[in-house]
């Protein structure tokens, strides 16, 4: 099986669990305080005998979901959707760490109709938007505009579902293939460029495209933005550094390239050759991923992966910094 993202998990348990007629809660956190464990637009789903799906808590609050969803029949709630604010006392009793807080949305689903069109667009990697109104129940789905974000003003629900960030992936070889695997499930989308052949027909990640272009291409044409990522993982700098010549100075966000510092000293020679400035070739991550101590391709995956959440929540934090300061007085 293919790794799923948490949220396409979330609604095709839900789905599956509604086709067997079961009745369904899908949790939203919709506002924190303090050390919540869990960001806004975390979800979990609930189904009426209790069992449970996703994380609303980072599995601080879902037991207490489960037991009480066992101490009730949730069809009989009359509010389609409803507001749930845990306080001080309940932080403590349900174990949130260092006094944080949750507000949560719970909508009561009692078909999958409303979900499957959703799960089709999860499943086809496209983005897609979901609003609600508290007041109502009502849920509308539409594609997302670029700037579309997570919303909620105590009267509409807005999140966003499907790929927020790409993965460009230079080579289809089996590093390539856990990264891609563990990309997948942090809700990247995943395009794999090797322009062998071979390589190219033992591909077999599900959820992935695969292109047969020139890497300078394929940075050319799918990593054009700040929420984008390129990585060069050959080990061919015939290969690699097609893809880096042009994704250095341009805005991906992560540049990194698979080899050795001796080897990455080398390629920032043939960089600068080519007529790269010093200040784009000291944005290329090299050797990539995390000093962890990899040494297979699934630990040296797990680097890459690691190094790239790290520096989008760099990124994050950054952005939040800079439309939060407001301008100068």
């Amino acid at each position: 099986m293919s790794a799923k993202h948490s949220d396409l998990e979330v609604i095709h348990t839900a789905v599956e669990w509604l086709k067997s007629d079961h009745s369904v809660h899908l949790v939203t956190v919709v506002q924190t305080w303090g050390s919540s464990p869990r960001p806004v637009g975390s979800m979990a789903a609930v189904r009426d005998d209790g069992v449970l799906i996703g994380s609303v808590s980072g599995g601080c609050v879902e037991k207490q979901l489960s037991e009480q969803f066992l101490q009730q029949e949730p069809k009989a709630i009359k509010e389609r959707v409803i507001s749930h604010h845990i306080d001080d006392e309940q932080a403590r009793r349900f174990g949130l760490s260092c006094g944080g807080k949750l507000e949560l949305v719970f909508e009561l689903m009692d078909s999958s109709n409303d979900l499957e069109p959703l799960l089709e667009n999860l499943q086809k990697r496209q983005r897609v938007t979901r609003s609600v109104d508290l007041s109502t129940g009502h849920a509308l789905i539409h594609n997302s505009a670029p700037l579309d974000k997570f919303k909620f003003d105590g009267q509409q629900l807005i999140k966003v579902f499907g790929p927020d960030w790409r993965l460009l992936i230079i080579g289809a070889g089996q590093l390539s293939r856990f990264t891609a695997e563990f990309a997948l499930a942090l809700d990247y989308e995943v395009i794999v460029c090797d322009p062998r052949p071979g390589f190219r027909e033992a591909w077999s990640v599900d959820g992935t495209t695969l292109l047969d272009l020139s890497p300078d291409d394929a940075v050319l044409q799918y990593a054009i933005d700040q929420r984008s990522a390129v990585l060069a993982l050959t080990h061919d700098p015939n290969v690699d550094d097609m893809a880096l010549m042009e994704a250095l100075p341009g805005r991906a966000f992560y540049v990194g390239a698979l080899g050795s510092k001796t080897n990455y000293e080398k390629r920032k020679h043939r960089l600068s050759a080519i007529g790269l400035e010093p200040h784009e070739i000291e944005r290329l991550h090299g050797p990539v991923g995390l000093d962890i101590g990899s040494r297979t391709s699934a630990e040296i995956a797990v680097s890459i992966v690691a190094d790239l959440i790290r520096q989008r929540s760099i990124m994050t934090a950054d952005a939040d910094a800079t439309a939060n300061a407001g301008p100068a007085g």
